[in-house]
């Protein structure tokens, strides 16, 4: 499916409660065990920001995934549907220069092929 640019995704106010211990277990891969229960703590208490899709990619390092991982085609399904996303959980990592995107990295894939200049709430610790 050729992307939709005149598509603008609809967000939830708040993360899910399932986004928070996804998080945790992808952080428990990239920063010390011990600290990963204050993190998402923080990342519960953070208010809701909202940053570029572009901006987070290049942020975060990260590649983009395509339309053939079956997790990015089912948000974009979502975004076409007009079903509201949640917001993404980020974690500013100043020693290494980058985000880690706790929890939203196929949300965020999928937004970015319809718009990478879409503003993609999030909460970041």
């Amino acid at each position: 499916m050729p992307p939709k640019k005149n598509i603008q995704p609809l967000w939830l106010d708040l993360p899910e409660e399932k986004d928070y211990p996804a998080a945790a277990s992808y952080l428990l891969l990239t920063t010390a065990a011990k600290k990963v229960p204050k993190v998402v703590a923080s990342l519960r208490k953070a208010k809701v920001s909202q940053f570029k899709a572009k901006d987070i990619f290049r942020a975060s390092g990260l590649s983009l995934l395509g339309v053939s991982n079956l997790h990015v085609e089912k948000d974009r399904q979502k975004i076409v549907k007009g079903t509201p996303l949640s917001p993404l959980l980020l974690v500013s990592a100043p020693e290494l220069g980058k985000v880690i995107i706790a929890d939203g990295y196929h949300r965020l894939c999928a937004v970015y092929g319809f718009n990478e200049d879409a503003w993609v709430p999030c909460k970041i610790a």
